[in-house]
């Protein structure tokens, strides 16, 4: 997680991770500026690059080669990336509205959300046809549909409806990617029939005769059917119908066109077109609201009208990151003037494009390669990128007067002069009672009648009964952040806390909270803790757990903990402990493991986004269905993995239970990409001191080249559930537990008898 060296002021949040802002988070990477914060709000941690699609549907790209790593992007900037759905705004107090997390406040606001497909026009369009955009949601429909047609067996009718450039070049590039597979298969690459729609008289309407001429060319000689003049009227299952009553049976249908703005913008207020898209004035502002930019295909420029081609949101990439820059700046905005004729290359599928400006127009093979050689030297501006130290990062704080880099109020100036100026300790560092008390408002804890005294109550402590015939259990954890999004911190660390509780096979009870955040702006810090006890609290509600209380100071870092309770019966037998483990018991793991790697990668840009994504996704799931279900099975000892790694928890379970254990490396259930991660040399600061516990391990010599060893010492974050169960209910457990959604359970190994030998555990694999 970047630490910001100043407090945060003002607040840039970009909706979206389209062409126009991938570049403003690179500008902004490049050149920050001082106390400006850059958050992204997108559904997806890759964004495609629209002009390598066609490539990469024809087998030319792989997945990575044509999409940009948004979460690589992000930390390379310092910028927070949330993923969620945008579903609204509230333009009154400038919050983004979304789908699962709390409003995100911003002070300047871009929407480059691209175009939605707008089936509901056509009746049946949005049950039966598959909407190539948006396109961060098309490589599911693509692997989708190739799999659905290698499966089919005799003809399949592939219908593209819509033959602007798009529709034209991906129906070419589906019809030789396709034909391929069928060759491979032993088929006949023949049973592929293609249709292609489009209302005008003639297909590629914005381009010239020339261009045209040659496409009809290639399309004719590839048996391609061209309806012209034929707008789709209705579409029903394996069937497409015309405003002239021509009907086409087809297999697949495929919508290239009708594309318009998102619905949730008709509520916004903002000035839209006829087809829904955001009106911008030259400077890249809406008509509306001077705060609020709009770019790339969301856009339409009233000075301007420009096709939705991806050539124009990349240009806008740069004027947009200017005047994004400027408007936090109160400086005076400048207007872009896109070209009136810009460069269209093509492909046809086979590695060969067709060239198109205005009235000119050429093809060939070396077209592609220019091409080709254009579209990777894009992508390598993102995709080669180096972590910016703290001092390069600095050097642009050091040379501005910080208080004058961004236009202040005269109340925020004073705010930011504070936050800027020597900070006490002791009481003196606690956050102060308004802000707190404006947060914690708004945050609603589950209600116990066992709570005496909580959350809301003024007084300096709370109070809670313990029920009569139960025991108290109690644990703590405390850890800085290691993400860049408050809400889903909030839910790891209380996630991460609750996780003793569940192991020990008690019920969550209260818990008080201990949080440091970086000082800054009032409104800032308000909203900071806002969203980070927004996400615990929901993670504590889910575990009805009351949250009673805690502590809120100032610190460089953001960081969060929990001191919680647990209600267990009052009889020793109903605890579950680490010592109970017996020989010929199962070992059990419900979770993958590999987040202490992963997340080092994350912070020096070694990580795939989806690598750091699907991490976060177990981190989240919580352990408390699981360790019901480990007890319904049997259960005879049992933990939570987190800092100590497998090894080190498995070694605190052997010695007290008097058994010895055996790991099977190649069972190990590991999170995506952290075996690249380890090999790759990169670990976890912690890692170091967990393998002096390789003197615990029997045969450590024979096993430390395997690839999987060194994450044995991995620590982890929110880890999976490390249990024994007898073995006789080891397979019926497992299978209720990926039935329960730990479905990377697996028996990773077994419980041995205690031996002569000092070291207790052995390694296979």
């Amino acid at each position: 997680m970047q630490t910001p060296e100043q407090p945060i002021l003002r607040d840039i949040v970009l909706v979206g991770g389209g062409h126009s802002h991938v570049g403003v988070i690179k500008s902004f990477g490049m050149q920050p500026i001082p106390c400006v914060r850059l958050t992204v709000i997108c559904t997806d941690v890759h964004t495609p690059y629209s002009g390598m699609l066609p490539g990469y549907v024809a087998g030319h790209y792989s997945y990575d080669d044509v999409h940009i790593d948004l979460s690589r992007l992000a930390v390379f900037a310092g910028a927070r990336l949330y993923r969620d759905e945008v579903i609204g705004l509230d333009r009154v107090n400038r919050r983004v509205l979304c789908r699962n997390r709390p409003p995100v406040p911003y002070d300047v606001l871009s929407i480059n959300t691209g175009s939605t497909p707008q089936l509901h026009d056509v009746p049946g369009a949005l049950q039966n046809a598959i909407a190539v955009k948006p396109i961060t949601r098309f490589n599911a429909r693509w692997l989708a549909l190739l799999e659905r047609v290698q499966k089919h067996v005799g003809t399949t009718t592939v219908a593209v409806v819509g033959a602007g450039a798009g529709g034209v070049e991906l129906l070419l590039a589906m019809q030789y990617r396709l034909r391929h597979e069928l060759r491979t298969l032993g088929r006949n690459p023949n049973d592929l029939v293609f249709h292609l729609f489009t209302n005008n008289a003639h297909i590629l309407p914005t381009h010239n005769a020339r261009v045209r001429r040659t496409f009809d060319t290639v399309l004719a000689a590839r048996g391609v059917q061209v309806h012209c003049d034929a707008a789709v009227t209705q579409v029903s299952a394996g069937q497409v119908q015309t405003g002239s009553g021509e009907v086409v049976q087809a297999d697949e249908i495929i919508w290239v066109t009708r594309a318009g703005g998102a619905a949730w913008l008709k509520d916004t207020g903002l000035a839209l077109d006829a087809d829904g898209f955001i009106q911008v004035t030259d400077t890249l502002q809406t008509v509306t609201d001077p705060v609020i930019f709009a770019a790339g295909d969301i856009a339409a420029m009233v000075n301007h009208p420009l096709e939705k081609a991806g050539v124009f949101a990349v240009r806008q990439g740069p004027p947009l990151a200017r005047n994004l820059r400027m408007s936090v700046q109160g400086a005076a905005l400048k207007p872009y003037h896109p070209q009136r004729r810009w460069l269209a290359l093509i492909s046809t599928g086979n590695q060969y494009a067709v060239a198109s400006r205005g009235w000119l127009g050429f093809a060939g093979a070396w077209v592609w390669r220019w091409k080709d050689w254009i579209d990777r030297d894009f992508m390598r501006k993102f995709q080669d990128l180096a972590p910016m130290d703290a001092h390069a990062r600095g050097a642009h704080a050091a040379s501005a007067n910080i208080p004058g880099a961004v236009q202040l109020t005269s109340e925020e100036s004073l705010q930011a002069i504070s936050a800027m100026a020597m900070r006490c300790g002791g009481c003196g560092a606690k956050v102060g009672a308004t802000v707190l008390s404006r947060a914690l408002g708004q945050l609603h804890p589950v209600q116990h009648d066992d709570v005496l005294i909580g959350l809301s109550d003024p007084d300096d402590a709370a109070v809670v009964r313990v029920p009569p015939g139960k025991a108290m259990v109690h644990s703590v954890d405390f850890f800085r952040s290691f993400i860049d999004d408050p809400y889903l911190f909030g839910k790891v660390a209380a996630n991460h806390a609750l996780g003793d509780l569940w192991a020990m096979g008690a019920q969550a009870q209260s818990a008080t909270a201990i949080a440091t955040v970086p000082p800054g702006l009032e409104s800032k810090v308000e909203d900071l803790l806002f969203q980070m006890m927004t996400g615990a609290l929901e993670v504590l509600n889910e575990a009805n757990c009351a949250l009673v209380g805690g502590h809120t100071g100032e610190g460089k870092e953001l960081a969060l903990g929990f001191a919680v309770n647990g209600l267990i019966d009052d009889d020793p037998a109903q605890i579950l402990r680490k010592n109970g483990m017996r020989a010929g018991d199962v070992l059990i793991l419900t979770k993958p493991i590999g987040t202490g790697t992963l997340f080092a990668a994350h912070a020096r840009l070694a990580a795939k986004g989806r690598w750091i994504d699907a991490a976060l996704q177990s981190m989240v799931l919580s352990n408390q269905r699981g360790a019901q279900c480990l007890r319904e099975f049997g259960a005879t000892a049992c933990t939570d993995l987190t800092g100590f790694g497998l090894l080190g928890h498995l070694v605190e379970m052997t010695r007290p239970s008097g058994v010895d254990a055996e790991i099977d490396l190649n069972a190990l259930p590991l999170l995506d990409g952290a075996q690249e991660c380890v090999a790759a040399g990169i670990v976890s600061s912690l890692q170091s001191a967990n393998v002096r516990l390789r003197h615990a391990l029997r045969n450590q010599q024979a096993k430390a080249h395997h690839p999987r060893y060194p994450l044995i010492f991995d620590p982890q974050t929110a880890g999976g559930l490390l249990a024994s169960v007898p073995a006789d209910r080891a397979d019926a457990c497992i299978a209720a537990l990926r039935e329960l959604g730990y479905v990377h359970t697996a028996a990773i190994g077994r419980v041995l008898t205690q031996s002569d030998a000092m070291e207790p555990i052995t390694l296979c694999g």
